[in-house]
């Protein structure tokens, strides 16, 4: 009995810690993001730029093409004539959210409309957790949409016409006929003189 006291304890004190460690938010992590990067687009529609910038982290960069504005005081400047006028000239909507296994760091990714609602690009940011609950943008790029053709014909495939007259094929090499590799002569590489 007394030996089975220790491995008892230890049992009863491992599975009380268990049970009092906090829940993992790891869970909800993507929906807290989306929410976020909705909450970040409603900036846009709202004709809010002081809440723009908020969404910022300090080391930013933003991407338009291959070139990248650094900084949340210049991603901000960059920005703000998007905000002056009356109607938004875009809008953006989260499709895809993946959150880092760290819990510190996600990617939302969704379709960037004009404003009849025309879906012109994709946006790729990446969010940074710098306190419970405050994600902030560190990278963001939006890639053009492709107005291209599709890739596979929707033409109809018209047969060939049939060869004339009976087509004669190649004889197969009986193995036989071949040289055996044991007794072969070895080639001999063509001197360099």
């Amino acid at each position: 009995m007394t030996r089975l006291l220790p491995g008892a304890l230890l049992a009863a004190s491992l599975l009380s810690a268990c049970a009092s460690a906090p829940k993992s938010t790891a869970y909800f992590l993507p929906d807290q993001v989306r929410e976020t990067e909705r909450a970040f687009a409603q900036t846009m529609a709202n004709r809010d730029f002081a809440a723009f910038t908020r969404f910022l982290a300090e080391d930013a960069i933003f991407f338009e093409g291959d070139s990248a504005t650094r900084g949340k005081q210049r991603v901000a400047q960059a920005w703000k004539p998007y905000f002056e006028g009356p109607q938004a000239p875009f809008s953006w909507e989260p499709s895809v959210v993946e959150v880092a296994a760290s819990g510190n760091l996600a990617l939302s990714s969704g379709p960037v409309r004009d404003a009849s609602g025309k879906t012109i690009a994709r946006f790729n940011t990446i969010w940074r957790l710098e306190a419970p609950g405050e994600w902030r943008v560190v990278f963001d790029k939006g890639t053009e949409v492709c107005n291209c053709e599709p890739r596979i014909s929707t033409q109809a495939v018209i047969p060939a016409e049939p060869l004339p007259g009976p087509v004669e094929l190649p004889q197969a090499i009986e193995p036989e006929a071949l040289p055996d590799p044991a007794t072969a002569p070895l080639a001999t590489p063509p001197s360099g003189n």
